[in-house]
This record gives C-alpha cells, sequence and structure tokens, in this order.
C-alpha cells in the first residue's frame, strides 16, 4: 500500500499595519515598539521632520515638506489634511497588501486632524480592516483644539470600519495624582497602545482556542459603536476580577450591556484552569443581548506569571441607547474599591485628541 504523505497547508498570517499620524500618533507607534508588541509593522507620518527622526519605526513619511518646510502643521488640521493629498501615492503604496490598518493619532492638532482621515480613506479604499484608534485632547487644552477634535473624529468615521476613542480627561481618574505631566501623556500613549495589542495580541497568539484574523474581521467590519476593555488581575478570584476590571473601567464611556457581537479573549499562564477561562466568560457575555455573537478565545502565555488577563472587543450598538459604564456588574460583581482598572477603550464616540500633532 502506499504511503501518504499528508502535509498541513500553510497557515495565512495576515498583515497587520499601525500607522501613527502626527505628533501623538508617532509617540505612540514609538511606545508600542519600546513595549515589544510583535506580529505589527509600524509606520509613521508626520509634518515635523524632528518627530519623524527621533521615531525607531520602519517606514517613515515626512508628508507636505512643501507646505510647511518640516515645521509642522500649525495647528491647522486644512494644512494636514492637503499634506496627506500631496503624498497620497506613497501612503497608498505604504499600505498595499495590508489586512488591517490601525490609524492612530491624537485629536485636535494640525496633522493627526487633517491627515489621519485621508490615511484611513486609502487603506480602505485597498480593502484593508481600517480601525482608527484616536484621543481626546484634556478639558486643560482649550475648547479650541476640542471642537477641532470634535470634527476630526467625524471626519475620520467616514472611513474607519470601526472607531476607538479615548478620553483623556477621564485618565486622570486611574493616574497617580502626584505623577508628572509628562507621565500622564505617556500613559495617554500606553491606552492607545493596549487599543492596538488587544487586537492584535488575539490574532497573533497561539490559543487553545484560537481567535483568527477571520473572526476579528467578523465583529470589527462595519461594526460600528463599540467598546474594548483588557482586565489584569491575580489571586484567588483573578478570573472575575480580570473580567470585572476589562467592563469597568473609567475609561469606558458607554456600557457592554446589549452588544451584538463579542469578541472575547482569556489569557493566562499554563495554570489557568477551564473553570477560570468558563468564569471571566460568563461574567462578559451574560451583558450581551440573547443573540449575540460571541467569539470565544483562550490563550495559554506563561509570561503572564500568575496573572490572567482578559481582554474583550464588544461590538453592534448602533440601535441601541447608551448606557453609562456600570461600576458593578450583575449580582456576581461586587465592587471593585481597591482595584486598578483595566485599561478601557471606547469605540465611535463622537470625541477626540491629544496634545502635538
Amino acid at each position: 500500500m502506499q504511503d501518504i504523505i499528508w502535509e498541513p497547508a500553510s497557515a495565512y498570517v495576515a498583515v497587520l499595519k499601525v500607522v501613527g499620524v502626527g505628533g501623538a500618533g508617532v509617540n505612540a507607534v514609538n511606545r508600542m515598539i519600546e513595549a515589544g508588541l510583535q506580529g505589527v509593522e509600524f509606520v509613521v507620518l508626520n509634518t515635523d521632520a524632528q518627530s519623524l527622526l527621533a521615531s525607531d519605526a520602519m517606514v517613515k513619511l515626512e508628508i507636505g515638506g512643501e507646505l510647511t518646510k518640516g515645521l509642522g502643521a500649525g495647528a491647522d488640521p486644512e494644512v494636514g489634511r492637503n499634506a496627506a493629498e500631496a503624498h497620497r501615492d506613497e501612503i497608498e503604496d505604504i499600505l498595499r497588501g495590508a489586512d488591517m490598518v490601525f490609524v492612530t493619532c491624537g485629536e485636535g492638532g494640525g496633522t493627526g486632524t487633517g491627515a489621519a482621515p485621508v490615511v484611513a480613506e486609502v487603506a480602505r479604499s485597498l480593502g484593508a480592516l481600517t480601525i482608527g484608534i484616536v484621543s481626546r485632547p484634556f478639558g486643560f487644552e482649550g475648547r479650541v483644539r476640542s471642537t477641532i477634535a470634535e470634527k476630526g473624529i467625524s471626519d475620520l468615521r467616514d472611513h474607519v470600519d470601526t472607531l476607538v476613542v479615548v478620553p483623556n480627561d477621564r485618565l486622570l481618574e486611574v493616574a497617580d495624582p502626584s505623577a508628572p505631566i509628562n507621565e500622564t501623556f505617556r500613559l495617554a500613549d500606553e491606552v492607545l497602545m493596549d487599543g492596538v495589542s488587544g487586537i492584535t495580541n488575539m490574532i497573533n497568539t497561539t490559543g487553545l482556542i484560537n481567535v483568527d484574523f477571520a473572526d476579528v474581521k467578523t465583529v470589527m467590519a462595519d461594526g460600528g459603536s463599540a467598546v474594548l476593555g483588557v482586565g489584569r488581575a491575580r489571586g484567588e478570584d483573578r478570573a472575575l476580577q480580570a473580567a470585572k476590571r476589562a467592563i469597568s473601567s473609567p475609561l469606558l464611556e458607554i456600557s457592554m450591556e446589549g452588544a451584538s457581537g463579542i469578541l472575547l479573549s482569556v489569557a493566562g499562564s499554563r495554570d489557568m484552569t477551564l473553570h477560570e477561562a468558563h468564569l471571566a466568560a460568563e461574567t462578559i457575555t451574560e451583558l450581551a443581548s440573547d443573540d449575540a455573537n460571541i467569539i470565544f478565545g483562550a490563550i495559554i502565555n506563561d509570561a503572564l506569571g500568575e496573572e490572567l488577563q482578559v481582554t474583550v472587543i464588544a461590538a453592534g450598538f448602533d440601535r441601541m441607547p447608551q448606557h453609562p459604564a456600570p461600576s458593578h456588574i450583575g449580582g456576581r460583581a461586587s465592587s471593585l474599591s481597591g482595584s486598578t482598572p483595566g485599561p478601557g477603550i471606547v469605540f465611535d464616540i463622537p470625541t477626540s485628541g491629544n496634545r502635538k500633532t
């Protein structure tokens, strides 16, 4: 009898690109590189040549040099937009072949606010699943910047599948009051990073129950309003605490209740039990609508040590009224007093901005 040799088909690896636009976007990408985020290609675009020189991104594109002489957009989004339009062909060449593109920036300034919609439009025209991850300015940055940011969010929303908004003012609720201002801005960069890594880690990490790019696309393509939460905990009740932190962070501006699509990943070291994975999943999915499409993944990551991490993306709120994020969950979830909330991020809510763009 002839031997039959079976060779598994090589798994397709999705091409993921993160594009930092403007000063805040470049800073966020630098933070991701510094943290060792794997499995993505980093791109930075800016009108400020100096900020590009300081970045370790593999691909750098100075835009609008003929308009700004490399000195930035002067807080004028129209300059940022024109700068990106002048380099549309180069942007298209850089993004071609990507399955998923993250566009990150700080809304309210010139380059990020004006150029990000152009980058997103190009990415989506190439067929990439396009996710915007932006930050809303701190209140102390002024009404003018806030107004510019709102317009930028509105423009960007038209060109992405899902829009992530980080409300910077709420960082003050989780930041150390004695921390220097640069550390608070760094925290804003880290939250932008969590928005990207929470999704890319699901795709790139092989799990006991895998979540792949197709699963992510099911939830996020034309996803409308959605929320993302990442919670971490250790100890005897770590599964429950991690799940609660993922869904009740001060950074969440709407509740997950009633989501029609949920992408859920539970990660832990080899001592993570099935009971823990089930408890974390149950805590979160009880907030979803009865007919929600729930995609679950379980990942072994020994680097987490004694910590368990829950990452959840909930989408499909467009037909529902929005409610404040809960401080407790149902009957089983008690108060979070004394705990550190995980980073929570809001998708597709009309908000915006960061600092230098």
